[in-house]
């Protein structure tokens, strides 16, 4: 709502409202005109970022916590930045948009019976198969990314699962951290591009081992 005018101000507006109109157009006016006839440079130059896959590491210099390009899901903010979260609390995180992730990507198949739906699920979140992912998508990551990853496989949880292997476990936890990571850091276009990728390599990854 436009605030009221008083003094000088609105002596000035009441003065120029009583003031006949001329039939030259004012200076702002033709400026007005001759910029709109001229094409924006956004017309004219391409989106840097349109022809930019997000997993190319050319042009991405990393994280930028402070003009993160997504907002967070859910208005709850983390008591601490992304950089300075524990990696077990960023896992834990990770796990959750992990397995958002997975579900949206069997869904899209055409069974959708619940066990077919469960099983596929399954395959992908397992240590196993996230050690793996991680793997495959390393060479895309940066060096901070990279960074996350070792401080994810150097976290000490405790216990690790009976049916999954140490290694694997430290891997699968390391691949979370990241996750979780780039999503409280609200990197979410990266995100999508790393876990996209990753599934398109780990199912090429396990028909090449299944011939």
């Amino acid at each position: 709502m436009a605030a009221e005018m008083s003094g000088p101000d609105a002596e000035n507006v009441e003065f120029q409202a009583a003031a006949p109109l001329s039939s030259e157009p004012s200076e702002r006016s033709k400026q007005s005109s001759e910029t709109s006839s001229q094409p924006s440079q956004m017309d004219e130059q391409p989106s840097e970022k349109s022809g930019q896959s997000p997993l190319s590491n050319e042009g991405y210099s990393g994280v930028n916590e402070e003009g993160a390009d997504a907002p967070l899901w859910f208005p709850d903010k983390p008591s601490k930045p992304a950089r300075l979260l524990p990696p077990l609390a960023l896992a834990y995180i990770g796990d959750a948009v992990f397995e958002i992730a997975v579900r949206q990507h069997v869904i899209a198949r055409p069974n959708l019976r619940p066990h077919h739906l469960h099983i596929q699920s399954t395959k992908l979140v397992s240590a196993k198969a996230q050690a793996r992912m991680l793997a495959l998508i390393e060479p895309q990551l940066t060096q901070s990314e990279l960074d996350i990853v070792r401080q994810g496989r150097n976290a000490k949880s405790g216990t690790v699962p009976k049916n999954a292997n140490v290694l694997d476990y430290r891997h699968a936890t390391a691949f979370e951290c990241l996750i979780g990571y780039l999503y409280y850091a609200g990197a979410h276009d990266r995100l999508r591009g790393l876990i996209l990728q990753g599934f398109e390599l780990l199912e090429r990854d396990n028909e090449t081992n299944n011939k």
